[in-house]
């Protein structure tokens, strides 16, 4: 079984970077998902894909998943690349395009 560690990133709805800044150990799937023929749920009887563990380095999950012995894998995060937008340029004397309302 392997482990996955990374560091999540903010949902569509955050602002902020809460919840983004810990490193998450996850376990992947051993068995397949199954479809309940009644309902239509979707299940698993893998226990251990429920498990989702936080910590605040990613040196911390990498020592407890050597520590227990687990096989895993690192995925570095990757930033988000920002353009700064500042009001006072919609009214630049240079600008690409002509400002209308």
């Amino acid at each position: 079984m392997t482990a996955k560690i990374y560091r999540p990133a903010k949902t569509a709805m955050q602002s902020g970077k809460a919840k983004s800044l810990d490193w998450v150990l996850d376990f992947e799937q051993e068995k397949p998902r199954s479809i309940d023929p009644m309902m239509g749920y979707t299940s698993s009887a893998d226990m251990k894909s429920q498990i989702r563990m936080r910590f605040e380095t990613r040196e911390a999950a990498v020592a407890y998943a050597t520590r227990n012995g687990l096989a895993y894998r690192v995925i570095e995060p990757q930033e988000a690349k920002r353009r700064r937008v500042v009001y006072a340029d919609n009214f630049r004397f240079d600008r690409r395009q002509p400002w209308t309302h």
